[in-house]
């Protein structure tokens, strides 16, 4: 009985889940990241220079299509969003929890706008996070029932979420910890433990050689990313967002699944868990982390949130869970469109109250103004590459200074008629061309660059036309600037030495 109930909630979710994913589907556009992420599916390999390879291998999967629909480039993320719930609840079922623990975190994750967007977007975020919810569910399984099948399952889970987001790493810290108990360590040390060691190793193999042969970009990658963004976070920004982006109803149960989980009669099992979360949880703060880098591990708590909400609150005053479902419905009916464009971009703003700011408003999700922002700029490029002559036109590209820009070039060339475009930012430097350059390229970027840029590579450069983006919630994203250039001054593979430590700029 428990089983069936356990199964229908699920099944529920699932269906909310799904529905509100692909109302969001309807709405949207593509968030800058995942222009990159699907060019990946057309290069296939076994790593990149951002992350792991198997957001590319999905991509391939999903470029066979040949379809440029926002549905179609969210299937996998989709996919994996739903098995994050089975997951889940199946993990609070492992710990002891029942349904109404069931019924509790998975609508904890429907109303928290963080996990509608992070399980939306085509970004290793969202495998990431299944990644680290499967290799829970294994942990917990090893801790219950030790094994070589188990220890088998949860070495390769982590092998796996290390080849979909490196962050995997943060989670392998925390089990240290398992060496600090006595059962744990046991288990651990009479299993054949170099065995597995060289199982991980193995697995991980392909991209540690990838790396090694392409002189380890992603540390290069690491290195800019502190410079420009994660050296300026304080912790009090990064939990306030944190808290926000989870929906601040959930911090009951987040927060008393922390302590629970120590507090906890079932100390075998539920302590070790504990500590490896608080560990990770450490290792992500030091490392200061993004806000969105902390959600697999609120998840976790969450978990043991649910579990304490049934086992102490309801089992005390069970008419308790009508209220908090009130709530939390309630709430989630306000947090969830800043998380999913689950309305148009004219009724979110309206919705949200927004103002314009120096004329024009700041909508934080790009994904809510994508599409008419990328049909303005395709528009726009489309409109100078008519006007070239066709001699020039037989040979020319579309220089993109921003990964996304060369990106939504790409993915919708044919439909507008384009060139192909490329780009030296990010993993687009590895498939920039090679040779002479065409005598004309077209080339467009935001106000991250100026003529000047521009006029380094070629001896004549005109702008010919500015895209407005009235919905930009930075400056710099406001205008993007078309230039016609002409009489480059180098070769295409002269560029891209002049751009070998400038990737992430």
């Amino acid at each position: 009985m428990l089983k069936n109930k356990s199964n229908l909630i699920i099944f529920v979710f699932c269906i909310l889940k799904l529905t509100l994913h692909l109302i969001g589907d309807s709405n949207s556009g593509y968030q800058g990241d995942e222009l990159l992420h699907i060019e990946t599916g057309n290069h296939p390999a076994w790593g990149y220079m951002e992350f792991p390879p198997v957001i590319g291998w999905l991509a391939y999967v999903q470029n066979l299509f040949n379809s440029q629909s926002v549905f179609v480039h969210h299937i996998f993320s989709h996919i994996a969003s739903l098995l994050i719930l089975v997951l889940i609840a199946k993990t609070v079922i492992k710990l002891g929890g029942k349904n109404r623990a069931v019924f509790i975190v998975l609508l904890c994750m429907i109303v928290a706008p963080c996990f509608g967007r992070s399980q939306q977007l085509f970004q290793p975020v969202v495998f990431s996070q299944l990644c680290w919810i499967f290799s829970f569910y294994c942990l917990v399984n090893f801790i219950k029932s030790p094994g070589n099948k188990n220890l088998f399952y949860l070495v390769f889970s982590l092998a796996l979420g290390l080849m979909t987001k490196y962050d995997m790493a943060f989670f392998m810290a925390g089990l240290v910890s398992l060496l600090f108990f006595k059962t744990t360590r046991e288990q651990i040390l009479t299993q054949s433990l170099l065995k597995y060691v060289l199982l991980f190793l193995i697995l991980i193999l392909p991209n540690l050689l990838w790396q090694y042969f392409n002189d380890f970009p992603v540390l290069q990658m690491f290195s800019r990313l502190y410079q420009m963004q994660l050296d300026k976070l304080s912790a009090g920004s990064v939990f306030k967002d944190l808290a926000i982006s989870l929906n601040p109803l959930t911090a009951l149960f987040w927060f008393a699944g922390l302590i629970f989980m120590f507090n906890s009669k079932n100390k075998n099992i539920y302590r070790p868990l504990a500590v490896s979360i608080v560990i990770t949880i450490l290792f992500l703060a030091i490392s200061k982390s993004k806000a969105y880098y902390f959600y697999p591990a609120m998840i976790f708590l969450l978990i043991f949130g649910s579990i304490w909400f049934e086992q102490f609150v309801l089992a005390k005053k069970s008419w308790i869970m009508y209220p908090a479902t009130a709530l939390l419905l309630a709430s989630g009916c306000i947090m969830i469109p800043f998380g999913l464009a689950v309305m148009p971009l004219q009724s979110f703003i309206n919705f949200a109250h927004l103002k314009k700011v120096d004329g024009h408003y700041e909508v934080q999700n790009q994904e809510y103004y994508a599409k008419q922002k990328s049909y303005n700029t395709l528009t726009a490029l489309k409109t100078v590459y008519d006007s070239l002559p066709v001699q020039e036109q037989k040979d020319c590209m579309i220089w993109g200074k921003h990964y996304s820009q060369a990106g939504i070039v790409n993915l919708y060339k044919e439909k507008y008629g384009l060139p192909k475009a490329f780009s030296y930012h990010g993993s687009f430097y590895m498939w920039a061309p090679h040779g002479p350059m065409p005598e004309t390229v077209i080339a467009y970027t935001n106000g991250e660059a100026s003529i000047n840029f521009f006029r380094t590579f070629f001896n004549n450069v005109i702008p010919v036309k500015q895209v407005y983006n009235p919905y930009a919630d930075f400056d710099k994203d406001l205008w993007q600037t078309i230039y016609i250039c002409k009489e480059p001054k180098q070769t295409f593979d002269d560029l891209k030495d002049a751009f070998s430590k400038r990737i992430f700029e």
